[in-house]
Parts: structure tokens; C-alpha cells; sequence
């Protein structure tokens, strides 16, 4: 799961095609919106191996996401929340990919293009896992967004043939390979102090798929995984080995499944431990599906629609459908856009992975990560196939001894 901070909900109305945000500290005209109707032509979707897909169910989600690009390439986290999240632009570029939309795809990848010198290559590298929709950044560096943006320029590549991006792509590599320790394990990014961010399990996985190919580098995090993130009792990957209360997490399940081959489809049922029953705060409907961790008090629909990509992948279809169903009883119709609604991170309030409290509003905003990965779903394309095949050597598949 992504890291995120507070994100203040404005009160918006709509005058001509210029949206107004309010909020306790200032009164700002914000970015104009195209506001006609994103194209719902039917999508061929990326995996040749899956049937063209009607779009009349995700028609206002596509629409959604297709309006909340701003002028300069960027999506805003939130409907009007002046956040942008290095992770929801890289989901947002798989999603235009996925729906042939390749011009707004590549509005994204222009703007990371055109940061290269100034973030990517400046200090010790990276691009910043936070801005404002001006591009004003705050100093953290998260390496598994960054893997999430080699994820999609990779995606993007394969799918057009096109290699305009391959500097970007190359160096981003480069950067990853580059936290690598000796252990095997890659340092998480940066804080804001300069100093090293500790290894993150999930943004080790994520770098594994990102990176193409296997080498070294990969067979080295998999030492390291085996060595420091494997519970051989459960058969899972860890979190966060030196706190039981918040040893497992929900996005380990998902990742491992679909980033490392042959991977146990057992996995998916043990994330039965995070399943849980709760009441939608917008619209009072009970919604089933799955916490960030075993504490149970909220339901993750990022994370649920991730397990609803995991089980088709398995071939599991009922069970993904069982959890799409409870996902779009979630939806938030969009006040400012026409024709257009998403998801927001969770069905109600309460903590993210571990006690920390999630941030004012997670339950009543719509987000592009859930949105997102229920697109992902509806199109049946999973962002993380492509890197998934690496012939990885029998002796290496430490989950399969």
C-alpha cells in the first residue's frame, strides 16, 4: 500500500468550465477540465490472450479518470485535492494503456521525461513520490513508485512499439539497481532528512517485476526475500517481521502472486485473515472485502480490487466478480464532472497498515488508485503480466520448496 498525507476535502461548484475550490484557507481557482465525454468506443485491451471487454459498466470510471488530467499532464490524486501521487499517475498511465488512450499516457511520461535532469538524475536520484498540480514537490522518494513508473513506461512500450521513452525507462533502471544492498534487499528511497528509507517488502517485489529480465539483481532479491521476508510456516511474504500485530499485509498476497511465477494460488485464500464486513459511510450499504491488515476495522477497495485482478489471474473468476460487485457499490458520482464517478480508498474510516489513522475524508472522496485498479479488473489486463514471465531458475523459487 501507497504512503499518503492528509488530503483536505473542498466544497466545489461549477461555473461555465472553470471549477472553483474552496476551503478553509483560500479561496483558488484551480485547473480547467475538459469536460466532454471521454470516448467509450469498445476497448481491445492490451493481453491479446483476453476477449475484447464491453465498456458499459466502467463507462463514468473511465470517463472520471479521463477528466481529472490537467493541462500539464498530471492527475490529481482526488477530485480537487491539489495532491499528485508519483504511484496514481503510473496506475493512471497503465489505465490509459490498457484503454488505447495513448496520447494521455503519454502526457504523463512527458512530464517525468521533461524532470530527468532536474529530480531523476539530481542527488542522489529518484523521482519525488509527491507535488502539488503545479509540479511543487515534497522531498520524499519512494522507489516502489518509481517501479511503478518503469511498470508502466514497460507496459506502454510493449503495447506501441514506440521507443520514445527509453532514456526514461533506462535510467530509472538504473536508479533501481542502484539501492540494491549486499544482502540483496533495495533501500526504500529517501526521506525528506537525506537519510535512507529501511527495505520495504512490497516496493522490493514491485522492483523485481519492473526491472526486466532476470540477472543478478533479481536473483539477489530473492535471496534476500528468502532470507529476511519469508514465513516458512505460513508460507507468506512479511511485512513487517519484528511487529506480530502487523506481520502480514493484504498488497503482499496480491504481489506475490502475480509478480513471482509459480507462485501458490493458495496465497489468495489466505487473505481471508483481512476480510471483513463493513458499512459504506456514503451510502449506509454493508460492503464485503479486505483490510490493510489483520486489524479488520476498514475496508481497503484499492486493495480489494487488487485481489480481484489476483483471482482472475488465478483463473478464479466467481470470486473476482463476488468482489466487483461490492466494489461498484461504492461508486461517488461526480458533482463538478459530466458523466463521470470513482471509488475512494476505503468504505469507511479507520487505519491504514498498521494504527495510524488514515487521512480526513479517504471515505467520501473518489481516488484514482481505487478507481484504477477496478478498471484494471472490468478490462481483465493485469499491469504486472508483462513482467511476470523471467524463466527464474527452479533453485530460486524459494516458494515452491
Amino acid at each position: 500500500m501507497q504512503k499518503f498525507i492528509q488530503i483536505p476535502v473542498l466544497c466545489c461548484s461549477l461555473i461555465i468550465t472553470t471549477l472553483i475550490s474552496c476551503s478553509s484557507e483560500s479561496l483558488e481557482v484551480i485547473e480547467e477540465l475538459q469536460l466532454e465525454e471521454f470516448d467509450t468506443e469498445t476497448i481491445t485491451i492490451v493481453n491479446p490472450e483476453k476477449e475484447e471487454v464491453s465498456n458499459e459498466v466502467w463507462t463514468e470510471t473511465s470517463n472520471w479518470l479521463g477528466k481529472m488530467q490537467l493541462s500539464n499532464g498530471l492527475l490529481e490524486s482526488t477530485e480537487n485535492g491539489d495532491f499528485v501521487s508519483l504511484y496514481d499517475n503510473a496506475l493512471s498511465a497503465l489505465a490509459f494503456t490498457a484503454l488505447k488512450k495513448y496520447d494521455k499516457a503519454e502526457a504523463i511520461f512527458d512530464y517525468f521525461d521533461g524532470q530527468i535532469e532536474n529530480e531523476l538524475l539530481n542527488g542522489n536520484g529518484g523521482f519525488y513520490a509527491t507535488r502539488n498540480k503545479q509540479g511543487d514537490h515534497d522531498e520524499r522518494i519512494w522507489m516502489g513508485d518509481n517501479a511503478w513508473l518503469l511498470i508502466a513506461l514497460n507496459n506502454y512500450h510493449e503495447a506501441t512499439g514506440s521507443n520514445k521513452y527509453n532514456r526514461l525507462s533506462n535510467e530509472l533502471e538504473l536508479w533501481l539497481r542502484s539501492l540494491q544492498d549486499e544482502d540483496g534487499g533495495l533501500f526504500g528511497g529517501q526521506n525528506e532528512d537525506g537519510s535512507s528509507i529501511h527495505k520495504v517488502t512490497e516496493g522490493i517485489v514491485t522492483a523485481f517485476n519492473a526491472v526486466k529480465g532476470y540477472d543478478d539483481f533479481h536473483k539477489n532479491i530473492l535471496v534476500y526475500l528468502k532470507n529476511e521476508r519469508w514465513d516458512t510456516n505460513e508460507q507468506l511474504l512479511v511485512a513487517w517481521p519484528e511487529n506480530p500485530a502487523y506481520k502480514y499485509a493484504l498488497d503482499l498476497h496480491t504481489l506475490g502472486f502475480n509478480i513471482l511465477e509459480n507462485f501458490p494460488v493458495t496465497v489468495l485464500y489466505q487473505a481471508e485473515r483481512y476480510k471483513n464486513t463493513q458499512t459504506s459511510t456514503l451510502t449506509g450499504e454493508e460492503i464485503i472485502g479486505y483490510c490493510f491488515d489483520e486489524d479488520q476495522d476498514v475496508i481497503w477497495l484499492e486493495g480489494t480490487a487488487q485481489m480481484a485482478v489476483a483471482f482472475q489471474n488465478a483463473g478464479l473468476e466467481s470470486e473476482a466478480n463476488v468482489l466487483l460487485e461490492q466494489l461498484e457499490k461504492t461508486f461517488i458520482k461526480s458533482t463538478t464532472l459530466v458523466n463521470a464517478k470513482g471509488i475512494p480508498y476505503t468504505s469507511n474510516f479507520g487505519t491504514t497498515y498498521g494504527s495510524e489513522d488514515l487521512w480526513d475524508h479517504t471515505d467520501i472522496t473518489s481516488t484514482i488508485s481505487s478507481s484504477v485498479w477496478y478498471l484494471f479488473a472490468k478490462l481483465k489486463f493485469s499491469p504486472l503480466a508483462l513482467g511476470k514471465n523471467k524463466s527464474i531458475p527452479s533453485q530460486d523459487k524459494f516458494w515452491n520448496q
